[in-house]
């Protein structure tokens, strides 16, 4: 871990979990610090993610075996909480989100006093997005409606941001993709505020060919059912 100069917005900080993302990594957080802190948290990776967020101005938190995007973004906000954090952004390793949207959601938790705003592609757009991928989230729409009683449009967005109430109240304890659904639960179980924002998702051939294959679609669907089960 290495310190880094204070930002205008010491406050805000842009949590990452990435794991083998040392080719696009240095960019995504090049793009963020200018406008707070980030802390990047390595999970398990056998590249040099660690080192390319370093150079690029993160913060660096590393776990020595992969446990799950659960488990680092968990790790993320704990450390932003310890560091002073007002306002917390959850944002993708891969390129996928854009700045300019986690400003404004930023924007609109501060003059609405929310405890979270929720990123929605389908309130706003994607570039790139399979039909495959694009059915399995509608499936988890109607999942969460389901079992949270949450009218949302989007319920596996990475792109999120938390006051430091909301952020609080958020404990993640399903490590793997099952998380995002647990989010969603906590934030109905504890009455938390939330409103969700028009975001637009960029899918990379990188993020394609990393993430968005048919069987990592049904592994999402298993993670949200067994996230369930074991409540």
């Amino acid at each position: 871990m290495v310190e880094r100069r204070v930002s205008p917005q010491a406050d805000l900080w842009f949590v990452i979990a990435a794991m083998n993302e040392a080719s696009v990594i240095g960019p995504v957080v090049a793009n963020a610090v200018p406008h707070g802190q980030v802390v990047v948290v390595d999970d398990g990776s056998h590249d040099d993610t660690a080192e390319a967020a370093n150079a690029a101005g993160a913060h660096v938190l590393r776990h020595l075996l992969n446990r799950g995007q659960g488990a680092a973004l968990q790790t993320g906000l704990a450390y932003a909480l310890k560091s002073g954090a007002r306002h917390i952004v959850t944002f993708d390793a891969d390129g996928q989100h854009r700045v300019e949207d986690a400003l404004a959601m930023v924007e609109r938790a501060k003059a609405r006093g929310l405890d979270a705003v929720l990123g929605s592609r389908f309130l706003g757009s994607t570039v790139g997005m399979s039909w495959r991928k694009g059915l399995v989230l509608k499936a988890a729409v109607i999942f969460t409606q389901l079992t949270t009683g949450l009218a949302l449009t989007d319920t596996h967005n990475g792109l999120r941001v938390f006051s430091r109430k909301g952020a609080q109240a958020i404990d993640i304890r399903q490590d793997r993709m099952a998380h995002a659904s647990e989010i969603l639960s906590q934030i109905a179980h504890k009455k938390l505020s939330f409103e969700e924002a028009p975001v637009t998702i960029i899918y990379t051939d990188y993020s394609i060919a990393k993430g968005q294959r048919l069987s990592n679609a049904v592994r999402i669907v298993e993670d949200l059912v067994m996230g369930r089960l074991s409540r």
